[in-house]
């Protein structure tokens, strides 16, 4: 379908953009729905179950981690586990919770490049280079916990990351279809790529991030900034 679109001979008209009304907010990448008072018996629960399933993976790899692996683990029936978080996509992504929240307050109000405070491209710089970092520090839980090809595009922690792309890009290039500019830019720093990339090329991150400063400048029609690293 996206293959089509950018073929075809002119490209639908798009809604004009949404002004933000509101500041943005971390989303949680736990099980919809989850209480998050949960009562003292139900958090320690969940404590354990999630560190029987780092345990794990920690010994085996995320390919280690089941439903019935975890409660063997923690020493409680398959049927608690499934209770808690739903299936395996979901007690996956509960472990990468913590990181991921901690990843999303770094752009959203963290201190500038990549926080509110610099320019827009250097925002721009500042976030591949950090999604690239944080997605190869936890590469093999982030493929893992993976969405379905259904939700691939409309996860919300995908659709928060790409509505910031989005945001920037409208800074710097108002003009341009940054819809689009957003969506095959979030393709560069998509996980799976990434592991191609490094694990299977053999590519060094310093390459992926010098390629996404690049990439920007491109699409963007400006210089990066000369201050180095960020």
């Amino acid at each position: 379908m996206l293959y089509a679109v950018f073929m075809s001979a002119s490209l639908p008209p798009f809604p004009p953009p949404q002004k933000p009304v509101a500041a943005p907010e971390l989303l949680e990448l736990g099980v919809r729905g989850q209480d998050p008072c949960l009562r003292a018996d139900a958090a320690r629960n969940r404590a354990r179950l999630l560190e029987a399933a780092a345990r794990l993976i920690a010994e085996h790899g995320a390919a280690g981690v089941t439903m019935e692996a975890v409660a063997a683990a923690a020493q409680v029936g398959k049927g608690t586990v499934f209770r808690r978080f739903g299936d395996r996509v979901g007690l996956l992504t509960a472990l990468l919770d913590h990181s991921e929240r901690k990843f999303q307050a770094s752009f959203l109000s963290g201190p500038p490049p990549l926080g509110p405070g610099a320019p827009p491209v250097d925002r721009l710089n500042a976030f591949g280079h950090a999604t690239l970092r944080h997605a190869t520090e936890s590469l093999e839980l982030q493929i893992a916990a993976e969405p379905t090809p259904d939700r691939r595009f409309t996860a919300p922690p995908r659709r928060l990351l790409r509505g910031h792309v989005m945001m920037l890009l409208r800074q710097v290039v108002p003009e341009a279809d940054c819809e689009l500019l957003a969506l095959t830019l979030m393709g560069y720093l998509d996980p799976v790529a990434v592991q191609h990339l490094t694990r299977q090329c053999g590519m060094p991150l310093e390459r992926l991030e010098a390629g996404w400063t690049d990439l920007v400048t491109r699409v963007t029609g400006t210089e990066p900034a000369a201050t180095g690293d960020h």
